[in-house]
């Protein structure tokens, strides 16, 4: 015969205790301030009351009931760390210092925030009573470090595991890249399908310690699809960058990924291919994008030259007072470098010619602007379309679509045609040199040369011809790029 349960009563709070049920229905008390779980026939006012008196006294015997109330209720609050999908935890401490590490790992903040400043203004914050507590949480940066890595292999878990139970293949997105302190590292991003949806996540980044060959690319997949069991079998395509490295036709990664696994469709990232296609600009073309460069980097990478340029700039009341910077890196800078530095050629004409610099007659020469106008235009269609080729959710045939229906067969042909008609409508800004008195540089009212007009229409044969083929035939179509830049 079992012997009888004792019954939780809300006024037992004031001792420090808040209540456990147990899986067999019987409730135990829990104490608030040192987690110590009584059995349940210690479910009387005077055995928690013992407790208190002999441990807590010191500490706590001035704690008013309402205040003991507040404290159960934050002790009773459910985990969220279940929620966020990482390991179950029901100790409140360690619980919450998982949640700082999770919002400093978000946020992307340095380990050491947590110790630093995290903990100092949530002490600051609290009352009394919970200051103790606050105290506990740890928060060094070995510690946030450590909690970051945990849940990091937890959500990886997570990811290999939904890969294993796809019902389709999944597919995969290569880049290599370099940080601040130029080691290479390989990021690689997935696609698959789960529960009757597309989902893409970030599978893996790992150093490339030593050379960034082909070779070592596909022995460090290899190594993690071991690890994590998984097998090229798993996969149907790989997205990867255009270095020589990824696309070599003999000894490249894809051409490694294929002797392993023919069935795999091995695919340039459209991005990438469509950055590469603006870099075979004419050389009339190509060498005002040099001189323009050269001009901005001559005037930001001095920080003397960036202020006084700053200065003339809100003299003479321009709508802009610095330059950006391109880089090869972004290379959708390059649009903005050129639609900037157009709009500032009077001020940054006079800048150079004050300093002496060996370009500063190239923002006076009529042709120089015309064709500064026309890159700015072109740079900036470019840049529109890329973004529309990016974004969570985007895959080849939407990409295919907008290169076709919308922008490279139609409407590259019609601009050529129009150009060599001498109709600059799709090209504002060169269609404004042209049609309009340049007050201030002095351009007047002028035409476009046939050799220049050649090289425009030259350019965009080159654009539209440049992506032909890259699409693969077949109705198995890959997962795309992603939608991530490279």
């Amino acid at each position: 015969m079992s012997s009888k349960k004792r019954k939780w009563l809300d006024e037992y709070v004031q001792y420090g205790f808040t209540c456990k049920e147990e899986r067999d229905g019987s409730q135990r008390p829990q104490c608030m301030i040192c987690n110590a779980k009584l059995s349940n026939s210690s479910l009387a006012p005077a055995k928690l009351k013992e407790h208190f008196l002999k441990l807590h006294d010191g500490k706590y015997k001035n704690t008013t009931l309402a205040e003991f109330k507040v404290k159960g209720a934050r002790f009773d609050e459910k985990a969220t760390l279940p929620i966020l999908g990482f390991v179950p935890i029901d100790k409140p401490i360690l619980t919450a210092s998982y949640e700082v590490a999770y919002l400093i790992a978000k946020q992307g903040k340095p380990h050491t925030i947590g110790e630093t400043l995290v903990k100092p203004v949530a002490l600051k914050m609290a009352n009394t009573a919970a200051e103790d507590k606050l105290s506990q949480i740890p928060l060094s940066n070995d510690m946030i470090s450590s909690r970051i890595d945990d849940m990091s292999n937890d959500i990886l878990a997570q990811v290999v595991a939904d890969l294993i139970s796809s019902p389709a293949k999944f597919s995969l997105q290569l880049d290599e890249t370099a940080d601040v302190s130029n080691l290479s590292h390989l990021v690689v991003f997935v696609r698959y399908m789960k529960d009757d949806e597309i989902k893409e996540d970030f599978l893996f980044c790992k150093p490339l310690t030593t050379t960034t060959k082909a070779v070592d690319v596909k022995k460090l997949m290899d190594d993690f699809f071991r690890d994590n069991n998984l097998s090229w079998n798993m996969v149907s395509a790989v997205c990867s960058d255009g270095a020589p490295a990824m696309l070599g036709r003999h000894s490249g990664f894809g051409a490694l990924v294929k002797s392993d696994a023919p069935h795999i469709i091995v695919t340039h990232c459209v991005l990438h291919r469509h950055a590469l296609a603006t870099k075979t600009l004419p050389p009339k073309l190509a060498e005002v994008l040099k001189i323009v460069v050269e001009c901005v980097n001559y005037v930001r990478n001095s920080a003397m030259k960036h202020r006084i340029f700053k200065e003339l700039c809100q003299e003479m009341g321009s709508e802009f007072e610095v330059l950006l910077y391109h880089s090869n890196v972004r290379w959708l800078s390059r649009g903005n470098v050129l639609n900037r530095a157009f709009a500032m050629r009077v001020e940054l004409a006079l800048f150079l010619r004050e300093h002496q610099h060996c370009h500063a007659d190239c923002f006076e020469d009529s042709e120089f602007i015309l064709i500064l106008a026309y890159m700015a235009d072109i740079f900036d269609a470019l840049n529109h379309l890329n973004r529309q080729m990016q974004g969570g959710g985007v895959n080849i045939i939407e990409v295919e679509e907008n290169l076709n229906a919308f922008f490279f067969y139609k409407k590259l042909s019609l601009w050529k045609r129009r150009t060599e008609n001498d109709n600059f409508a799709n090209f504002p800004l060169l269609d404004d040199c042209v049609s309009k008195i340049e007050d201030v540089s002095g351009i007047g009212d002028i035409s476009v040369p046939g050799e220049l007009k050649q090289a425009i229409a030259m350019h965009l044969d080159v654009l539209a011809k440049s992506l032909d083929g890259y699409f693969p035939t077949t109705q198995s179509y890959p997962a795309g790029d992603g939608g991530h830049e490279n």
